[in-house]
């Protein structure tokens, strides 16, 4: 069976084309996991009638990428032998790329397959930030072994697919915080590479304002620093050069995550 976990706030008229996408793939079981929603996303998926659709909800936000924690498990006790994570704002054309990953992945080919968002090797048009982050990753994938095959992708940007066996081998609180799963699928020679390519404009995500990109940018660099220390078994943390990069990290809300995964019966 094909899963797609699909983390969805307050994202109603993207989350429909997100969901219309899926709808359109050889996907099995969509789970979108609304979480802290005001909007009527609610509303949207429970007029759905697709028997694909298993919404999965929460009353307060899990904040940044806790919910894909919480739909893989869902997935995982489904049965899913693939399961594709998909961010409920992304509104592109992008099927064909979904299959890809699925395929890469359901083939027994990868454990983990991601999406290449920046196939051009400069930083031509990317802001000073853009290419900061982008350099962050490059450097962690280099330094647990991945960065000749996957150069700077990674689990945070872009959707991506991941085995059976990945889940049974990396922690599903791990998920929470991509970077950390990306170094724990290298560490336990999990198979990861390259399952698609999708040029960041193509993703169809919506366009940030400098405050919340540059937040972003911070919690992925500091994903980044808690990868490296994972991936060589020293004392979690994410402080580089004095700073300390948290972003949203202290948003994501482990407590409601940690009970939900011990307290199957929720769903």
């Amino acid at each position: 069976m094909l899963a797609a976990v699909v983390p969805a706030r307050n994202e109603e008229k993207r989350l429909i084309k997100a969901i219309d996408t899926l709808l359109n793939t050889p996907v099995d079981l969509i789970i979108p996991v609304l979480n802290g929603c005001t909007d009527n996303s609610p509303s949207y998926i429970s007029r759905l009638k697709s028997p694909r659709v298993m919404p999965l909800y929460f009353i307060e936000p899990l904040g940044i990428d806790v919910p894909r924690a919480a739909g893989a498990k869902i997935a995982y006790d489904e049965g899913a032998a693939a399961i594709l994570f998909l961010d409920g704002d992304m509104e592109g054309d992008i099927s064909k790329n979904i299959c890809e990953l699925l395929e890469s992945v359901n083939s027994h080919r990868l454990d983990m397959s991601l999406t290449d968002c920046y196939p051009a090797t400069g930083k031509d048009g990317l802001s000073t930030l853009a290419s900061h982050l982008l350099e962050e990753r490059r450097r962690l994938n280099r330094e647990i072994g991945l960065e000749k095959k996957v150069g700077a992708a990674s689990p945070s940007h872009g959707p991506h697919a991941v085995s059976r066996r990945f889940l049974n081998t990396v922690p599903l609180r791990e998920l929470a915080i991509p970077p950390v799963s990306l170094a724990l699928a290298a560490k336990n020679n999990l198979t990861v590479d390259i399952g698609t390519t999708i040029g960041h404009k193509y993703l169809g995500s919506p366009e940030k304002d400098e405050h919340h990109s540059r937040l972003i940018a911070e919690t992925i660099i500091g994903d980044c620093i808690e990868a490296f220390c994972a991936f060589n078994n020293k004392k979690r943390g994410r402080i580089r050069g004095g700073i300390e990069y948290t972003g949203y990290h202290l948003e994501r809300r482990f407590d409601i995550l940690d009970g939900f995964t011990a307290a199957p019966c929720l769903y």
